[in-house]
C-alpha cells in the first residue's frame, strides 16, 4: 500500500484542514503491526523505533497493541515516558548519550543499548544496583551492501568494533553494578528482501554464538536491529512476511543455545504506510527544457528525497491512478515529467522527478509512505515557514 487515504479522503483532509498537512491512519498503522506481530515466534518482541515518527496517537496506538519502545534521545524518552508503560518495554540507543539522558534512562527502568565502554562506565556510577544492559557491536559483516544509511564494515560512531569486544569485556569485568546480559547489532536498512534479512539475522545469532562460546557471556536478549523495508513505487514488492517469521522460526531452531528473545525494532515498516504527505502546486514554470512543479513544502517537510535520491509515491488528487513516482522525460501514457521543487531558497529544494498528469496551480498532490521519516526528520526551522499539522484519523 503506497497510499492510506483515497483521492476523496485525502480531498477532504486538505479542506478541513489546509495545507500543507500530514494525515496519519490509526487503522493502517494497527493492521501492520497486528500483521507483523502474527508471523512472528513468540520468543520476537517488537520495540517500536520512535524515531520513524513520534507523533502521540501512533505511539498510543502502538502501545495499546502490546509494543515496546527502541528510543535515541532524552526527547523520545519524555514521550514514551508518557504512556506510562510498566519497566522493562522500553530501550535507549545512541552513539552520544549524556548523563542526563542516562540517568533519565535508569529512572524509567530502561535497557539501555550501550554504544561503549563510556556508556558501561557511567551506568555503572549511576546505578545504585545491578543493572543489565545490552551492548552494540559493530560486526565485521555487512550484508547489506552499499547502503549508507548503516555504513558498510567500514569506520563507525555506532557500537564497538567487533575485533575490540574481548578489550572491553576485560574492562568492564571490573565494573561493579553493570552486567552485560544482551547483544544489539544493527545491520539492515528498508531491505524488503526475506532471504537477506534471514541471512543478516543469522549472521548476528551467529556472532552472538562466537561471543556466548568465547566470552560466558549468557544472552538475555539478542537485538537484531530494525531494517524491515516498504515499497516507494508501485514496482517495488513488498516484505514477503510469512516468509520472514519463518526464517526467524528456523534461526531459533538452528540456534537452540539461545534461549532469550530476540528484539526488533521497525519503525519505518509500523509508521511509513500509514501516513500521506499533501500539498498543492503553488505555480508551474518551464526552464530550459525542464517542467518544474513548484509546492508549498519540500524539504523543510520530506527531506528523504534529497538523502536517498528517492522520492516519496506521488499521485496528483482526482487526476488518474495511483501510482509511485517514476523519472522520465516529455509526455508518455497521458503524463508528463515534472521536477517537484518546493518553496525553499536552494536549488537543493527537490522532492523527485516525476510522471504525472498535467498539472495546474492549486492542484492537490498526495505522497504516501510518508508516516515515517517525514516531518520529524524535515527542515522545518529552515526559513520559517509554518510548521505543517499533522492529523490523526481515528476513524
Amino acid at each position: 500500500m503506497l497510499f492510506a487515504f483515497d483521492d476523496a479522503r485525502c480531498r477532504s483532509l486538505a479542506e478541513a484542514h489546509g495545507t500543507p498537512c500530514f494525515a496519519y491512519s490509526a487503522a493502517v498503522a494497527a493492521e501492520q503491526f497486528t500483521t507483523l506481530r502474527g508471523v512472528l515466534p513468540p520468543r520476537v518482541r517488537l520495540a517500536y523505533a520512535v524515531k520513524a515518527n513520534p507523533h502521540p496517537g501512533l505511539l498510543a496506538c502502538f502501545a495499546a497493541l502490546g509494543a515496546s519502545f527502541d528510543c535515541a534521545s532524552i526527547g523520545e524518552l519524555a514521550r514514551v515516558e508518557a504512556l506510562d508503560l510498566a519497566a522493562g518495554r522500553t530501550f535507549f540507543a545512541g552513539p552520544g548519550k549524556r548523563e542526563v539522558e542516562l540517568r533519565k534512562a535508569l529512572e524509567m527502568g530502561v535497557r539501555v543499548q550501550a554504544e561503549g565502554f563510556e556508556d558501561l562506565a557511567r551506568i555503572d556510577a549511576l546505578a545504585t544496583r545491578e543493572t543489565a544492559v545490552n551492548l552494540r557491536v559493530h560486526p565485521a559483516f555487512d550484508l547489506d551492501e552499499g547502503n549508507r544509511i548503516i555504513g558498510g564494515t567500514g569506520p563507525s560512531a555506532f557500537g564497538v568494533d567487533e575485533e575490540d569486544v574481548p578489550v572491553l569485556l576485560e574492562k568492564a569485568a571490573g565494573l561493579a553494578n553493570v552486567r552485560i546480559k544482551g547483544l544489539h547489532v544493527f545491520a539492515a536498512s528498508n531491505q524488503r528482501d526475506a532471504a537477506k534479512l534471514k541471512a543478516i539475522h543469522g549472521a548476528v545469532l551467529d556472532l552472538a554464538k562466537r561471543l556466548h562460546e568465547a566470552h560466558g557471556l549468557a544472552f538475555e536478549q539478542i537485538d537484531l536491529g530494525g531494517g524491515l523495508g516498504v515499497p516507494y513505487a508501485s514496482d517495488e514488492a513488498p516484505l514477503d512476511l510469512a516468509t520472514f517469521g519463518q526464517g526467524l522460526s528456523d534461526l531459533l531452531a538452528r540456534h537452540a543455545w539461545f534461549k532469550g528473545e530476540l528484539i526488533l525494532e521497525p519503525g519505518r515498516f509500523l509508521a511509513g504506510p500509514c501516513g500521506v504527505y499533501l500539498a498543492r502546486v503553488v505555480r508551474l514554470k518551464e526552464s530550459r527544457g525542464t517542467r518544474f512543479a513548484i509546492l508549498e513544502g519540500g524539504i523543510n517537510h520530506l527531506i528523504r528525497p534529497l538523502l536517498t535520491g528517492q522520492p516519496f509515491p506521488v499521485k496528483a488528487v482526482g487526476k488518474g491512478a495511483e501510482k509511485g513516482a517514476e523519472k522520465g522525460s516529455g509526455k508518455a501514457g497521458g503524463t508528463v515529467s515534472y521536477t517537484l521543487a518546493g518553496p525553499l531558497c536552494t536549488s537543493l529544494d527537490r522532492l523527485g522527478e516525476v510522471r504525472l498528469p498535467e498539472l495546474a496551480a492549486g492542484d492537490l498532490l498526495a505522497f504516501g509512505t510518508a508516516g515515517a521519516y517525514g516531518l520529524n526528520e524535515g527542515m522545518t526551522h529552515f526559513l520559517s515557514h509554518p510548521v505543517p499539522p499533522e492529523v490523526w484519523v481515528a476513524g
